[in-house]
């Protein structure tokens, strides 16, 4: 039996929200090439919109091009913008500690992975069913993971800004990579922590499982996550698999 094809479609957003004086987040896209990232940066000052604008120019520059597919080269992209940030941050005190999380997506044809580092989220929509794919890397997470913490205490945790994984923070950093199997209508979602701290998982399914444009879904989920407070900027990029 022949396997359907399938296409892709994408678009995103990124706000401010309403706490915060400048955007440390940043993503890049290329559905030519199938290539999807969201970082969400850290550090003083303005390190992080520095950490995270270098990784997304940096995985988007070695991945969206035409002369190997982006899966076969994502770890060595992924290890490259791991270095470029902390050679930076290594040349310039100011930036001292920097770094950013990661969530990237690659899709080829009905076969597309995760890859993750740090708490940026990727997500599945399918039949109305939201999933979270990554796992985070995160303190409270990793708690709660091996029972040591409740899910109620997570999210009221004074720790669970803490990060254990980054990217550029080290010299060496390995992410998780997930992988899957596509069908048509499956949605996937990239969001910074600026969404998922603000909406739980059952209003971002709610919010997705409406037939819009995908450009009008970003912009509900932001909308909703400001609404909900916005103590953080916000940023979610969907994909959309289309038969």
């Amino acid at each position: 039996m022949a396997t359907a094809l399938v296409h892709y479609t994408a678009a995103a957003a990124s706000d401010l929200g309403r706490k915060r004086s400048s955007n440390e987040d940043a993503f890049g896209y290329s559905v030519e090439h199938g290539v999807y990232v969201v970082c969400d940066g850290m550090g003083g000052a303005a390190a992080g919109e520095v950490a995270s604008s270098l990784a997304v120019d940096e995985l988007m520059r070695l991945l969206a091009k035409d002369s190997v597919p982006p899966r076969e080269q994502a770890g060595r992209a992924i290890a490259a913008a791991n270095q470029a940030i902390y050679s930076r941050a290594q040349r310039n005190h100011k930036l001292s500690g920097m770094g950013t999380t990661m969530v990237m997506f690659i899709a080829e044809e009905r076969h597309a992975w995760f890859l993750n580092i740090g708490d940026s989220r990727g997500y599945r929509l399918r039949n109305r069913r939201l999933e979270q794919i990554t796992l985070d890397h995160s303190h409270v997470e990793e708690q709660v993971r091996m029972g040591r913490m409740s899910r109620t205490d997570a999210e009221r945790s004074p720790l669970r800004n803490i990060i254990t994984r980054a990217l550029g923070t080290q010299s060496l950093v390995t992410p998780d990579i997930f992988e899957l199997e596509v069908e048509p209508c499956d949605l996937f979602l990239l969001c910074s922590d600026g969404l998922t701290r603000e909406l739980s998982d059952p209003l971002i399914e709610s919010l997705l499982s409406i037939d819009l444009p995908l450009d009008n879904l970003c912009a509900r989920l932001v909308n909703a996550a400001n609404k909900a407070g916005g103590h953080d900027n916000i940023t979610c990029l969907l994909v959309r698999a289309e038969g």
